[in-house]
């Protein structure tokens, strides 16, 4: 006989009794830790962020040169994927997080941005209920993010609202790499080293003991992809990237 495995329906972490139990929970969480979050994303990747946005990018390229088109980066926290999407695009580029001092890193980042720079409007907003009206965007796109929304399905059915006939979602998230070698040493450095690391330069072990556990029990690559289907996406695809470890996802909303 084989065993049903239970698919998440959205992120629980330690002691949440509820969706808003855990959403409040994930929300103070980034309150803690936004002071050093860009120095640890840069840190415990080894910049491959970096890489991983610029994957992003390129992906998303045919939309990126629209003039006219708009852009929801959202769950956007300090805006790094919003000002990586905004270099050389013609189109324009909204942020939207429910942390307020996420948002303030980035209002930061976004005045030194210079003049010569298009200024990215940063909205504090709970990605399950948008402040938006019925097909207002061209592209969405979640980087790191998605994964801690209280519900999945909500989330992918409020940004199919919120997307134009024909507009694109581009979600990018971790996810754990095959059993095997690559998997083990994975989920070691993982479970192991990322915790402490975190832990210590934050000073929030709470927060990076959190993210390990939030992945392993988030979709699988081809799971997120299915729910997206199931709520109406088509065509859906994903590239996987670093050993597996990252996957990014593109949709369409017929």
């Amino acid at each position: 006989m084989v065993e049903q495995v239970s698919l998440p329906t959205g992120t629980k972490p330690e002691g949440a009794t509820s969706e808003q139990d855990a959403s409040r929970k994930v929300r103070e969480m980034f309150t803690r830790i936004a002071p050093r979050y860009d120095l640890l994303n840069h840190l415990l990747s080894v910049q491959m962020d970096k890489r991983w946005r610029t994957r992003t990018c390129r992906e998303l390229r045919p939309i990126l040169d629209r003039a006219g088109a708009i852009a929801l980066d959202l769950c956007c926290g300090t805006g790094d994927l919003a000002f990586a999407l905004a270099r050389d695009a013609k189109l324009r580029i909204v942020g939207a997080d429910f942390s307020h001092a996420m948002l303030v890193r980035a209002n930061e980042k976004n005045a030194l941005q210079g003049t010569e720079k298009r200024n990215i409007p940063f909205l504090e907003a709970d990605a399950l209920r948008l402040p938006f009206a019925d097909g207002s965007f061209d592209l969405v796109t979640a980087a790191f993010g998605f994964r801690n929304l209280a519900n999945y399905e909500a989330g992918l059915r409020e940004i199919f609202r919120i997307l134009k006939p024909g507009g694109t979602l581009g979600i990018l998230e971790f996810t754990e790499p095959a059993p095997g070698p690559v998997g083990q040493l994975y989920r070691f450095y993982c479970q192991k080293i990322l915790p402490k690391i975190g832990g210590f330069i934050s000073g929030d072990a709470a927060a990076y003991a959190y993210l390990p556990k939030s992945v392993a029990r988030f979709f699988r690559p081809d799971e997120l992809a299915s729910l997206m289907r199931q709520v109406g996406y088509s065509p859906v695809r994903y590239h996987l990237m670093t050993l597996d470890s990252v996957a990014l996802h593109l949709a369409v909303r017929p």
